[in-house]
């Protein structure tokens, strides 16, 4: 268990799962960058945190519900989470989180959803089996399931962030094809950096000694 003073961004997962370094960038320098895509998906969460309470009969919603779990050690804000009426008069939740973009081949966004799902389990003591992803391009939900392998690796991710914001320590750049459209790519410069004897001609080019 973290205490209130160790918890950390949820959000961090994901930028931890995107790039370790980036997410140092941002946990530990305190630093941030926006470009295009990081803007819209900033308006986006916008639109949804302000909308309005909404109450049906067998359904309530809450946005931009504030969220944390001790075992985890997270602390957040979830975008949407639905309470469905149950036939024995309980309201389970259901989270749904917004992206701008699309469906992404690794679990960065699950993962992001389950530890919501965790700390709705952890405040209200309630088993949350299932949740969704919106994305903005496909303009569909994606239903998750949160299941043990899932569950697992979240655990593991936040240990993981955890281990890298109290080492204080920030990652060396790995230049990949998705620094491209990272909003740090200016600053990072994974391509000079992340490569071997780049590092002395990239200062000559700054200096004006090459």
């Amino acid at each position: 268990m973290y205490s209130e003073d160790d918890l950390l961004m949820l959000s961090a997962l994901q930028h931890f799962l995107f790039c370790p370094r980036q997410c140092a960038l941002i946990h530990v320098e305190q630093l941030w960058f926006e470009n295009r895509l990081t803007a819209e998906g900033r308006i986006l969460h916008e639109r949804v945190h302000t909308a309005a309470k909404e109450s049906r009969r067998n359904m309530r919603v809450e946005f931009d519900m504030p969220i944390r779990s001790l075992e985890l050690g997270l602390i957040g804000r979830a975008d949407v989470v639905e309470f469905h009426l149950q036939k024995d008069g309980k309201w389970l939740p259901y989270p749904v989180e917004y992206k701008r973009g699309r469906p992404k081949r690794d679990d960065s966004d699950r993962v992001q959803l389950c530890a919501q799902a965790m700390c709705l389990e952890e405040m209200l003591g309630a088993h949350v089996a299932n949740g969704a992803l919106y994305y903005g391009k496909k303009k569909r939900r994606l239903p998750v399931t949160f299941d043990e392998r899932l569950r697992k690796t979240t655990r593991e991710t936040a240990a993981a962030l955890h281990a890298l914001v109290g080492s204080g320590q920030t990652p060396k750049p790995e230049y990949s094809r998705r620094c491209d459209n990272c909003s740090f790519v200016e600053l990072c410069i994974p391509k000079t950096i992340g490569r071997p004897g780049k590092v002395s001609a990239y200062i000559r080019r700054l200096t004006g000694e090459g």
